[in-house]
């Protein structure tokens, strides 16, 4: 490691917007531990991928819920590479269904992963990152479209927005930022699971360019936001979705 260069953790890096973030940051210079839950696989490919590629990455399990899995995560970052100077908080599950028929296990599962699982990795992030880093969390256009079988995965993102808001208060004396980036209907695997082609079309319609967004799109507005040209952007949720609300 150089002196110049900058250390990301990213978590939920294997697949979908995390694996584009992943591989961005990567490509801007950033040492990246790439974290992941369950797929080992995917996420030893794309570390494969950012080496090939004169990348430095590597993987690391944790559950984003378990506070000591995320401080081995961590400390894992800090004994490879030194320091955290980036913490993308990419790390998410989704549940859909209207709330007269809701399992509450399920309620309960997302809430452990986007809500607990935020919760975690910004208190590590916020112990952690060195003065004049950046912490992002993932979160979504949902909270603002009221769409019937959402409550669930809505509300995790609202939390998500809330967490992001107050830490970035508390750590502004730091010269930390926190923002939330929040992409609206976007191809990935998460959002394709379980939805015809009719519900693609229609959600794809809601925004007036008429598609759905690319995971690479919002990994460049991450790669902005942890640059030296964002330093005063700071406590706000940046929408990622060609208007789509």
């Amino acid at each position: 490691m150089t002196v110049s260069q900058r250390v990301a953790i990213v978590t939920g890096g294997a697949q979908g917007i995390g694996r584009q973030i992943v591989k961005r940051l990567a490509a801007d210079g950033y040492a990246v531990v790439l974290n992941f839950a369950t797929s080992k696989v995917e996420a030893e490919q794309t570390v494969a991928e950012v080496v090939a590629a004169g990348g430095d990455a590597v993987a690391v399990q944790a559950d984003v819920a378990d506070e000591f899995a995320v401080a081995r995560l961590f400390d894992t970052a800090e004994r490879t590479y030194g320091g955290i100077d980036v913490v993308v908080n990419s790390a998410g599950i989704a549940v859909h269904g209207r709330m007269t028929d809701l399992d509450l296990a399920e309620l309960d599962r997302v809430y452990r992963t986007n809500v607990r699982g935020t919760f975690v990795v910004d208190q590590q992030a916020a112990r952690r990152v060195r003065s004049g880093g950046t912490i992002i969390n993932i979160s979504s256009t949902t909270p603002k479209l009221s769409m019937p079988g959402y409550a669930a995965y809505a509300a995790s993102k609202a939390a998500v927005d809330a967490v992001t808001l107050i830490l970035a208060r508390e750590l502004g004396e730091r010269d930390i930022t926190v923002n939330a980036v929040a992409p609206g209907a976007t191809a990935t695997a998460l959002f394709l699971r379980g939805k015809d082609e009719e519900t693609i079309a229609r959600m794809a319609a809601a925004s007036p360019m008429n598609r759905l967004g690319d995971p690479a799109e919002a990994a460049e507005l991450v790669a902005f936001l942890v640059s030296p040209a964002a330093r005063w952007i700071n406590g706000q949720v940046l929408y990622v979705n060609g208007a789509a609300a």
